[in-house]
């Protein structure tokens, strides 16, 4: 592997194998600047897996080098690595919750913004047309998810005054958030919100959370905002709600399908504002990765607890 160093040399740091060594090839640089040292896999303690697409090879990896101890994902939605019962190993996992928390949020008060101002109908228009459009100022908005980038949103809404409710697993307080809810309370969160975004991890039991019944639930000037994963949305009874004009609109950067083929139905909406999976890229992400991939092999070599830690209960 470009980079790796000859592990008979006497070792000042960690041993960490970055493979596939062909994705993300810069952070081989970023191990050796760390103090580690880059090793073949069969030679590490330390596995920075740098390819999302597919569990299977990983598994392969690891079967073949039970000495690895660690394991560090690059991304924060590790369902397909949950899916194929990776996290039961015994081995430290970590992955990239809260690495991206920022350019997400950015990103989904873009969109929130975008959807309330009718700005996907403007920017189609060639007349003047009907004043319309609603303020975020004061407003109600309902995050479902309260990890980092609801987190980070929380913190974008401050200077709007907006009224934010968050539903999550754990209903305790957070600053700057009016009500902290179960996620048996969804359609309490729902009923009064002029916006609703989706920040929170795909699993079993938020597969499908915005169906048709929550479509209901929400008003009929309610944008709903998804920057989390498309699974989260029935997508055909979101088609179904924006054409029965249930709610205003919805703004997605993620969808299911994925990519959304050519033709589907969503690409007819007016009030549907889509974009491909783009709340973070790979330039927006390069020194955010940077920057967790040196905390960590600090923390790994001091035996210190890992930023972004797996919970294999939770399977994220």
């Amino acid at each position: 592997m470009g980079g790796e160093s000859d592990t008979s040399a006497a070792a000042s740091g960690p041993l960490v194998a970055v493979q596939p060594d062909d994705v993300r090839s810069y952070l081989i640089d970023v191990v050796g600047d760390s103090g580690a040292v880059v090793v073949p896999p069969e030679d590490a303690e330390v596995l920075i897996w740098t390819d999302p697409t597919d569990p299977a090879p990983l598994a392969e990896l690891l079967e073949r080098c039970p000495q690895i101890t660690t394991v560090q994902l690059l991304w924060a939605g590790v369902e397909a690595f949950a899916e194929a019962g990776l996290f039961d190993d015994g081995r430290t996992w970590a992955c990239g919750k809260g690495i991206y928390a920022d350019p997400v949020a950015e990103h989904a008060l873009a969109l929130l913004l975008a959807g309330l101002r009718d700005l996907p109908a403007r920017a189609a228009a060639r007349s003047w047309g009907p004043q319309w459009g609603t303020s975020l100022m004061g407003g109600n908005v309902t995050i479902l998810g309260g990890g980092g980038i609801a987190t980070s949103l929380i913190r974008m809404l401050m200077p709007f005054e907006a009224q934010i409710t968050v539903v999550r697993r754990d209903p305790s307080p957070m600053d700057g958030v009016a009500r902290v809810l179960a996620a048996d309370h969804t359609t309490e969160a729902l009923a009064d919100a002029d916006a609703v975004v989706l920040a929170l991890a795909l699993t079993p039991e938020t597969s499908g959370v915005i169906d048709a019944q929550a479509l209901a639930a929400m008003p009929d000037h309610a944008w709903l905002v998804n920057v989390a994963r498309g699974a989260h949305v029935v997508t055909e009874d979101l088609v179904d709600a924006l054409r029965a004009d249930v709610i205003a609109g919805a703004a997605l950067d993620v969808t299911d399908p994925e990519p959304l083929p050519d033709g589907h139905p969503l690409w007819a909406h007016p009030n549907c504002l889509i974009t491909p999976h783009v709340a973070n890229t790979e330039e927006m992400a390069r020194p955010l990765v940077t920057a967790r991939i040196r905390a960590n092999l600090r923390r790994f070599a001091a035996g210190e607890s890992l930023l972004g830690l797996v919970d294999p209960a939770l399977g994220y």
